[in-house]
């Protein structure tokens, strides 16, 4: 295992044990994925929190490890062929985290792609879209009087609702019996869409039955209890 000294990041944030998986990170919908998926499967971590208030993810020391100055990235000191690798993008690292214990994610290659398609689904529509929805309702975009942007993306939160719970109907988890990393990409931006955003009421939300119970499900499984405070304040 090579040292992480090497890393600017380090230098920034030290790792107090650096044979552990090393988390950068806040605890928003994206972040807590990964802090999530870490406490699932019970694998030792590191946290170490991004601040927005200072800016540290525009910090060289950030952008070492994630040129897109967003958050979560990790770095783990025992990556593929016992060498360290720096990974950001929430969805990349769920694939890997998955992919290198075998666990969240099926073994068999049809079960894999679909479960990534869901992945997709989410970094690709429904993390984008109520991202937006959440500014137009609840931040600056509230202040704007004319109302067809966040109503554009009212209407395209409520349809993507509307295919999560069609996916759910007579399925426990999104890939039916088997919770997967499907599951912890989507439901903390639902949580976060009706509790953070308020905005539960604006798309209609008690019309997703299916939705809102395996979200019930999702917030009471213990390690994602824990792994939405990470890291901590």
């Amino acid at each position: 295992m090579t040292s992480l000294d090497s890393f600017a990041i380090t230098k920034k944030w030290p790792a107090a044990h650096p044979d552990r998986i090393q988390l950068y990170s806040l605890p928003t919908p994206n972040g807590v994925k990964v802090s999530i998926l870490l406490e699932e499967l019970g694998l030792p971590y590191e946290p170490h929190r991004v601040s927005f208030d200072t800016q540290d993810q525009f910090s060289p020391e950030f952008l070492s490890l994630s040129p897109n100055n967003k958050i979560p990235a990790i770095l783990d000191p025992n990556g593929p062929d016992g060498k360290p690798l720096a990974l950001f993008e929430s969805g990349a690292i769920l694939v890997y985290l998955a992919s290198k214990t075998g666990q969240f994610i099926p073994a068999d290659t049809a079960g894999r792609y679909e479960t990534l398609q869901w992945v997709m689904f989410q970094m690709g529509g429904i993390g984008p879209m109520f991202g937006q929805l959440g500014f137009f309702h609840r931040f600056a975009g509230k202040e704007y009087e004319d109302k067809r942007p966040r109503d554009r993306y009212v209407a395209e939160s409520k349809r993507l609702l509307g295919v999560l719970d069609q996916r759910l109907e007579g399925r426990d988890w999104v890939m039916g019996d088997e919770y997967t990393i499907a599951d912890i990409a989507i439901l903390p931006w639902v949580r976060n869409l009706v509790g953070f955003y308020e905005a539960g009421e604006l798309v209609g939300f008690s019309q997703f039955k299916n939705v809102a119970r395996v979200l019930e499900a999702f917030v009471a499984r213990p390690a994602v209890v824990k792994g939405l405070t990470i890291p901590a304040a």
